[in-house]
Parts: C-alpha cells; structure tokens; sequence
C-alpha cells in the first residue's frame, strides 16, 4: 500500500515522502497513530497545494520580520530614572522596562523575551539587540538619563 507520510518516522522516511509499505502496518500503525495517509491523488494534490500555501506564508512572514528589523535598527529610545549619589542606577534596567518603553514611545510591540543586553547599571547610550524570527537580528539604542 502506498501512504503519504505526514510525519516523520524513524527508520521509515519524512514528511511529504510517499512510501510503499505493507497493508497491516499502514493501517494499524501509521494511519491509526496519524503518520500517515492512503497515498490518493486526491490527497497528494491536497498536500502540494498545503506546501506551496505555507511556503507562500513563510516567505510574507520573512519579509515582514526583515521590514520590522529595518524599522528598528532606526530607532532610540529614552528611559529617564533615578541615580544615586554615586552616578550608578538604583538597580538595573530590566527587559520589561525595555519592552514598555518601545510600546509607549514608538509604538512598537516586542516581546521581552527576545531582547538581549548586558547589566546596565549607569547612564549612557546602549545598543539593545532584539532576536527575531527566522534568525534575524536588529539593534536599536537605548538611552538612560538620571533624574
């Protein structure tokens, strides 16, 4: 029986390969777990059409996530806090005051979760480094003032 594998399976292929198996392991295994399905022209069409569709969907998702990297590679942003008698912050800048920051001033939303920086614990000028999909990188300046 021919199936059209819509997972990977150890020792047997990957997604999107059409293979030749036994009946009683097509049926009992690979289209019972949901490995796999009886390999028609119908479904084949239906799979090619799915692979173009996400294919189409990446390649929008990539160009968005380079244009947004584009746009914040422009950006600086301002925190103003408070400063002790030694010239260091109380504390540290955290990626949530980060976060909030771009959200208040430039309107952008950026999870904290993808922004990379060493302690800041004086003022000055900073390069943040935001870690977007796809493997892409922007960095935008951060700017701490005291109070």
């Amino acid at each position: 029986m021919k199936v059209l594998l819509i997972k990977d399976v150890k020792g047997l292929g990957k997604a999107g390969e059409v293979k030749d198996v036994k009946d009683g392991y097509a049926n009992n295994f690979l289209i019972a777990k949901g490995f796999a399905q009886i390999a028609t022209n119908a479904v084949l069409k239906q799979f090619e059409a799915n692979k173009v569709k996400m294919a189409e969907l990446q390649a929008y998702e990539l160009s968005q996530t380079q244009k947004f990297a584009s746009e914040l590679e422009k950006i600086q942003i301002n925190l103003i806090v408070k400063i002790g008698a030694n010239g260091a912050l109380f504390g540290s800048i955290t990626k949530d005051e980060i976060s909030n920051a771009l959200k208040t001033q430039k309107g952008l939303e950026l999870d904290k979760k993808c922004l990379e920086f060493e302690h800041i614990k004086t003022p000055g000028i900073y390069e943040i480094t935001a870690k977007l999909k796809h493997g892409i990188n922007a960095k935008f300046k951060l700017e701490i003032k005291g109070e």
